[in-house]
């Protein structure tokens, strides 16, 4: 399985898919394969300044309480109540329905610290 090309990629296991000033951010399924069963998730609410490198919220398992970060600053514009209302979600479709927020940003330069999907799959592959 591999991850979706349109998407950079983070150490900490977020991805994110940039379209102008909106970034959406969600963790990857790598990131949901180790948390396993995710069964609590809680994003900042729109409106929220966010500050480069901090975090955008938290994703609960039965294992453990990860938090969920941002390289880039900027307000949040929208929050994924599905993923809220379903956390497993996030292991069903992590790339997709289970997205986490949408960030409205002026700067987008981290990306260049990102990883791309070749490389962030050849780091985490995803069995």
């Amino acid at each position: 399985m591999t991850s979706p090309t349109e998407c950079l990629y983070s150490e900490s296991h977020e991805w994110y898919q940039i379209d102008g000033d909106i970034v959406t951010i969600g963790i990857t399924q790598y990131a949901a394969n180790q948390l396993t069963d995710i069964t609590y998730v809680e994003m900042q609410p729109s409106g929220s300044a966010i500050d480069a490198g901090s975090s955008i919220g938290e994703v609960e398992s039965v294992k453990t309480t990860s938090d969920v970060f941002c390289p880039f600053p900027g307000e949040v514009t929208e929050v994924n109540e599905a993923a809220a209302g379903d956390p497993a979600l996030l292991n069903r479709d992590p790339h997709g329905e289970g997205w986490l927020v949408r960030l409205k940003s002026s700067d987008t330069s981290a990306a260049s610290e990102l990883m791309n999907q070749a490389a962030y799959d050849e780091n985490y592959p995803v069995t």
